[in-house]
């Protein structure tokens, strides 16, 4: 009898904290299971990208080309934007953040490294008063503001 409630409270914490990884509400096991499934699925995803981009960033630094690696999604609400360099530069970061900026991007979330690489993912939405804004535009204000930091510094 103490066995089965023993193994019954194991499985109900595990239970609790497969929902609270994956934030689900399902009630049922099988929800639950098809939701963690889900999250598995786009966490191998996201995995997938950023590996891309760590190859791409790998082929540039065996390339001698120090030019970034920049992706920009288009989202519903604003724009998700990636840039991965091999090198880790001072100020590069600002540079980036000033081009948002000149474009009328307001940064809701952003994840920068600046360790032996420099990589940064951020999320931004277009201001009200802000011109339209494509992703396209968007990757090219970021690589001027890439090149601009390089004239200025001539470090990177």
């Amino acid at each position: 009898m103490v066995y089965r409630i023993h193994r019954r409270t194991v499985l109900y914490r595990s239970i609790q904290k497969l929902r609270s990884i994956t934030n689900s509400h399902a009630r049922r096991k099988t929800s639950l299971i098809l939701n963690a499934s889900r999250y598995i699925r786009s966490l191998k995803q996201k995995l997938q990208e950023l590996n891309q981009l760590a190859v791409a960033a790998a082929q540039n630094a065996i390339d001698n080309n120090p030019t970034p690696v920049i992706k920009v999604e288009t989202q519903e609400e604003g724009f998700t934007i990636k840039v991965v360099c091999e090198k880790s530069c001072q100020g590069l970061l600002t540079f980036i953040l000033e081009a948002f900026e000149k474009l009328g991007l307001d940064v809701l979330r952003a994840r920068a490294s600046c360790v032996e690489s420099f990589s940064l993912e951020a999320f931004g939405i277009k201001e009200n008063k802000a011109p339209q804004v494509d992703a396209q535009m968007i990757e090219e204000k970021v690589s001027q503001a890439i090149k601009n930091r390089r004239e200025i510094t001539k470090q990177c």
